[in-house]
């Protein structure tokens, strides 16, 4: 039997003056919001690991499952490491490349891979491979054919990155022979499976010299190429980068529903897309490989039912943000951590997958109003906040806490009729609202 969509909401603690306000705004029912207002980004990313996929043949895997991620409303699909895996000193991680032209064999073919980007293109969606310029495998060809393309220690010996990751080899980043290689590489996946865009794996450890360079090239193939940094440095953008991660959103909302205050969730937020030049975005999330590998999912937002709430308050506070589904928020009762080392064949979840649906399609059908002013109504329990342009309001709480809460509505909006985003039906907000454990609502006219 499917769950019925949780959509309830909250109240008050002020972020803007006009958030004190006890005027009534002009807000008729059923407005129609002006055309003349630029869009805030409606776009969805879902980060596949393809060892969640199936034991073997993880592109079959991954293709079988695009309808439903597609019909999500995940229009970018970011795929983890699909390259052929070292072994010598390996660790069995998926950023341990012996050939970057090649795939992991138990992945399936270069035929499978083929197949699952065009099946995404067919669908609308863009597809997006993890890139590794850092580093290689200890059996990659290079080490033996080009040992002066890697850093070395006192001893002259081949080394590790600085990081303490021992299973891989250091690359001399600077070297103009290993950037042109490495964008060789790249280019490969570009011209012969038409690769929408790159997430780059620790960014920072490369030149911003040579992210330039491999950016103009990419747009010189794909005018509308994407490429995202793991990093949250803004420098990124002068690049040419599209996004940088908001690493801080994640752990404001973790700490809110595990005993913070949920204001901070929306102070993040305002400080983080100050920072976004215009045209630009920030990737934000509940969990990542990374995260999920270092902590229990099931308690990161207090329970498994709150990680959806905390996808809402990642999604809904988008102005110049991208939100992203990991593949594993969409499965039922998932506890423990996430190794993405290991291969763990996950059964997907279509009762949740169609509430991440419905909060895409609020996200989507709300991208005018989202880029407007954003006001803070946070209490200790629940994180609350607002939108608005002229004539029109965004109203979002989230319940952070596993009991019942009973809240005020923000005086401005009380007594207004809005549209439930979640449910599509018309609802007058009332001054006392009643918010069930993890609970949410998403309103607007």
């Amino acid at each position: 039997m499917k769950k019925i969509f949780k959509s309830f909401f909250a109240t008050v603690v002020a972020f803007a003056t006009a958030a004190c306000s006890s005027d009534k705004p002009e807000l008729p029912d059923n407005p129609v919001i002006p055309d003349d207002i630029e869009a805030a980004s409606t776009d969805v990313m879902y980060q596949a690991n393809p060892r969640f996929f199936g034991e073997n043949n993880c592109f079959e895997g991954i293709t079988a499952q695009l309808d439903r991620i597609s019909g999500m409303g995940c229009d970018l699909l970011w795929i983890m490491p699909i390259y052929e895996p070292g072994e010598l000193k390996g660790t069995g991680s998926p950023y341990c490349i012996r050939d970057f032209k090649a795939v992991n064999p138990r992945y399936g073919t270069m035929d499978d891979f083929k197949k699952l980007v065009d099946t995404a293109h067919n669908k609308g969606m863009k597809v997006i491979l993890d890139w590794i310029a850092n580093h290689t495998a200890w059996d990659c060809p290079w080490i033996t054919e080009h040992p002066d393309w890697y850093q070395k220690n006192a001893n002259g010996e081949i080394s590790s990155p600085v990081l303490g990751w021992n299973d891989v080899a250091q690359l001399k980043v600077s070297d103009p022979a290993v950037q042109a290689a490495m964008k060789d590489a790249m280019m490969f996946w570009v011209e012969r499976f038409s690769i929408d865009g790159f997430r780059c794996d620790y960014a920072d450890g490369l030149p911003h010299e040579f992210w330039d360079s491999v950016i103009k090239d990419m747009r010189a193939k794909n005018p509308d190429f994407i490429m995202l940094a793991e990093g949250g440095n803004p420098t990124y953008y002068a690049d040419g980068f599209n996004m940088i991660y908001d690493w801080d959103c994640a752990s404001s909302i973790s700490k809110a529903f595990t005993g913070g205050l949920p204001a901070n969730i929306i102070k993040e937020a305002h400080d983080s897309f100050e920072k976004v030049p215009e045209g630009k975005s920030m990737l934000r999330f509940v969990f990542n490989h990374d995260t999920a590998s270092e902590n229990n999912v099931a308690t990161l937002f207090g329970s498994p039912e709150g990680v959806r709430g905390a996808y809402v308050l990642v999604s809904m506070l988008c102005g110049k943000g991208t939100p992203m589904i990991y593949s594993s928020m969409d499965v039922e009762g998932l506890t423990g951590k996430l190794s993405f080392f290991d291969y763990r064949t996950l059964d997907f979840s279509t009762t949740i997958s169609d509430e991440y649906k419905a909060i895409n399609n609020a996200f989507i059908e709300s991208a005018k109003v989202r880029g407007g002013s954003l006001a803070d109504y946070s209490n200790r329990s629940v994180a609350c906040f607002t939108r608005t342009i002229a004539g029109h309001a965004l109203l979002v709480a989230v319940n952070t806490t596993g009991e019942d809460q009973s809240i005020k509505s923000p005086i401005t909006l009380n007594g207004t009729s809005m549209k439930n985003m979640i449910t599509g039906t018309s609802t007058t907000v009332p001054i006392m609202i009643e918010l069930k454990p993890y609970a949410y609502t998403i309103l607007m006219n």
